[in-house]
C-alpha cells in the first residue's frame, strides 16, 4: 500500500501526519484551513515552510466532501444575470451555469449570479448527499450574507440567506475567498462559465 504523508499548514495542529484520518482531524471544520497530501516527505515539508502552492483540489480525500467554484456575470443591455459553478469531487468534476431575467435580482448585477451560483453549488452537494461542501467565491457577500455578518437588505440577499440556514445543519459549507482574475484555473473556468450563459 502507497504511503502519502499529510502537510497541514493552517489547522488544528499544523504538522505533517501519516494517514489522512489524523490530517483530517485537523482540518475538517477549521475554518480557513490549508492542507495538501504528497507522496515524499520533503515535498511535505517545503509546503509546511511555505515553498509549494497549496492545491484545493488535494484536499479532497472523502467522498463526502467537495468544492465548488461559484461565479456571476451581467449583461447590461438585456438586464440578465448569470453564474457559473464548477463543481469538482475526489474522481469527477461537473460544471453548471444558468441564465435569468429577475429585475429585483438584476439591481445586484454580477453579484445575483454569484448568488445564484452559491445557492446552486449548495443545492448540488445536498441533492448529491455531500457533508463537506467548500465554496471558493470572490465577491465577500456570498459568505457574509450567508452567516448574518452582513444585513440582508434585499429580497434576493434574504432568500439566499433563508436557503443557506434552511441546509446549515445538512452541510458544512466553509467559504473560501479568491481573488478574481488571479489567474486561479477554476475561478477563471466559473467566470467564463457565467459569460457564456450570457
Amino acid at each position: 500500500m502507497k504511503k502519502f504523508f499529510y502537510s497541514v499548514k493552517q489547522g488544528r495542529n499544523p504538522g505533517i501526519y501519516t494517514n489522512w484520518e489524523e490530517a483530517k482531524a485537523q482540518v475538517i471544520g477549521f475554518s480557513g484551513a490549508v492542507y495538501k497530501k504528497f507522496e515524499r516527505i520533503e515535498d511535505a515539508k517545503e509546503f509546511l515552510e511555505g515553498n509549494l502552492k497549496n492545491n484545493p483540489i488535494d484536499e479532497i480525500e472523502d467522498k463526502a466532501e467537495l468544492i465548488a467554484y461559484v461565479d456571476g456575470s451581467y449583461d447590461l443591455e438585456s438586464g440578465s444575470y448569470s453564474y457559473g459553478v464548477v463543481i469538482i469531487g475526489n474522481d469527477f468534476k461537473e460544471t453548471l451555469s444558468g441564465r435569468e431575467q429577475n429585475p429585483e435580482m438584476a439591481s445586484m448585477r454580477n453579484v445575483a449570479g454569484e448568488i445564484k451560483g452559491a445557492m446552486c453549488a449548495m443545492k448540488w452537494a445536498v441533492d448529491h448527499n455531500k457533508k463537506n461542501l467548500y465554496i471558493y467565491y470572490d465577491y465577500t457577500g456570498i459568505e457574509n450574507w450567508a452567516k448574518g455578518n452582513w444585513k440582508a437588505n434585499k429580497k434576493g440577499t434574504q432568500e439566499y440567506r433563508e436557503y443557506y440556514n434552511s441546509i446549515k445543519d445538512r452541510l458544512n459549507v466553509e467559504f473560501r475567498k479568491v481573488k478574481a482574475h488571479s489567474g486561479d484555473q477554476y475561478n477563471d473556468e466559473a467566470d467564463k462559465l457565467a459569460k457564456d450563459a450570457i
